[in-house]
């Protein structure tokens, strides 16, 4: 029971940044946004993508496991995190990497004392969501496959801010 309303809301979590993103994305253009890091982008959907089936999968083949409050409760402290540091990118917050020219990097919220605050969360987010239900599987590989896209992306992005 806890795992359906706990994966439900997940999903109806991740899809509601797709399209926070995808609102935000039609702005960004709009501001004349160039987009940047479109080789990888279809491997980091493809990767989360397959995070929450292999959440779903593993769940299903321990045939259930116990809720770990405590991971619970770590999670819904990363989430804050993570819902601190979008909102103090406000517009300029995507999935995909975009710059608008003349623009300098947001230096607020999180910002003002780490380069990276999402990705951080984002690190905290594969680790942690698979841990709510002791699923140490896909804890451990998604881990590793999002330091690899992280790897990545940050050098992406770190280009395109590279003269600012």
């Amino acid at each position: 029971m806890y795992f359906i309303i706990f994966i439900s809301l997940l999903i109806i979590q991740r899809l509601s940044e797709l399209v926070i993103a995808r609102r935000n994305e039609k702005w960004l253009l709009s501001q004349g946004a160039v987009q940047y890091g479109q080789n990888h982008y279809p491997f980091m959907i493809a990767m989360h993508t397959l995070f929450i089936i292999s959440i779903i999968a593993e769940y299903n083949l321990k045939r259930g496991t116990e809720i770990s409050w405590l991971f619970l409760g770590v999670f819904l402290a990363v989430l804050l995190f993570k819902f601190w540091a979008l909102s103090s990118l406000g517009k300029y917050w995507n999935t995909k990497i975009y710059r608008v020219p003349g623009v300098y990097p947001v230096k607020r919220g999180p910002y003002r004392f780490l380069k990276h605050p999402n990705y951080i969360e984002v690190v905290c987010e594969i680790a942690f969501i698979p841990l709510v239900f002791h699923l140490y599987y896909t804890a451990i590989i998604f881990t590793i496959l999002n330091a690899a896209m992280l790897s990545v992306r940050i050098t992406v992005e770190n280009k395109v801010w590279a003269d600012v």
